[in-house]
């Protein structure tokens, strides 16, 4: 589980910009801290200029985890989950972002804009933020993910 004192990594694009403003709002109601990595409006950018300064905060430990928006959520997926310390899971519903953490500790949760409304996404953020990794025989498969 990620407490408050837990530092939160957040980054869209433009399509995940609004939806990050009301995680934004949400997260500082609830106490939690955060550094946001853009961008800053809706105006038409690339998800990796927003993405790779998100990982490498949540890979060099400056911020314990991370929350990641774009429009399908697939590109920055993907953009996050070229750094060799993240796994980074798309979730879309809040069962799959809590076994994201359980059974595959991912370090950043990623959203598709797009595709939920605000309370779905708050919902997930929440599943996410309150689970804990099992560890065991998951662990032993997260071992083999870096590639050597």
């Amino acid at each position: 589980m990620y407490d408050t004192s837990t530092k939160i990594g957040l980054c869209s694009d433009h399509a995940g910009f609004q939806l990050k403003e009301s995680i934004k709002q949400w997260l500082s109601e609830k106490g939690y801290q955060f550094e946001d990595f853009g961008t800053d409006s809706e105006a038409s950018c690339d998800y990796p200029d927003y993405a790779h300064p998100c990982a490498l905060a949540v890979e060099s430990g400056r911020c314990g985890c991370g929350i990641a928006i774009c429009g399908s959520g697939n590109g920055i997926s993907m953009t996050l989950n070229k750094h060799q310390g993240i796994r980074a899971a798309l979730c879309w519903e809040p069962e799959l972002a809590r076994l994201a953490r359980a059974h595959n500790d991912a370090n950043i949760l990623s959203l598709p804009a797009r595709f939920i409304p605000v309370e779905t996404a708050l919902e997930i953020v929440k599943a996410y933020l309150e689970a804990d990794f099992e560890g065991g025989r998951h662990q032993r498969r997260i071992d083999k993910i870096p590639v050597k």
